[in-house]
């Protein structure tokens, strides 16, 4: 039951994220309020990412802006991450590890084909392939975190009797 609820708390978010428009969920003033002294500018000015065909810096964007990506896009990475571990957990345990692991993956890439879907519903918002591979990233990631969780608590439990 509390599998169920996890997922379902985390798909609530996705949906209420993903249907709202980019004024209604910025981080700006926000961002400008906590961090009014630009903490790291330095550092994260020799940052560049290239992202749907242009670079993201904060020479292209300002400072507030490019943190406000960076947050929204490790936001992506991290949840679609928590979905795969949940979706994992929820898969029968009488599937092997590497059939779980495939097909948590593999829901977890069509609800962030679902969730960019849901974006272009959305006024404001676009839609990309590039978060789609972000958020399987963030999944694949978490899934492997997983294994070798497992791995080390299996090594543990043989080491300790």
């Amino acid at each position: 039951m509390k599998k169920l609820v996890a997922f379902l708390i985390i798909i609530g978010i996705l949906f209420v994220s993903s249907g709202q428009t980019y004024e209604q969920q910025s981080l700006i003033p926000s961002l400008k309020k906590w961090l009014p002294n630009q903490p790291m500018h330095s550092l994260l000015e020799k940052l560049q990412i290239p992202y749907w065909g242009r670079i993201i810096s904060i020479e292209e964007r300002g400072y507030y802006h490019f943190v406000e990506f960076l947050l929204r896009k490790s936001a992506h990475f991290l949840i679609f991450g928590c979905l795969a571990v949940v979706i994992y957990w929820m898969l029968s345990k009488k599937a092997s590890r590497v059939l779980r692991f495939f097909l948590a993956l593999l829901f977890t890439a069509i609800l962030a084909g679902i969730d960019e879907y849901h974006q272009s519903l959305t006024g404001g918002r676009t839609p990309t392939m590039q978060d789609v591979v972000l958020d399987v990233s963030g999944a694949f990631t978490f899934l492997l975190l997983v294994q070798v969780f497992i791995m080390i608590k299996s090594k543990w439990k043989k080491y300790r009797t």
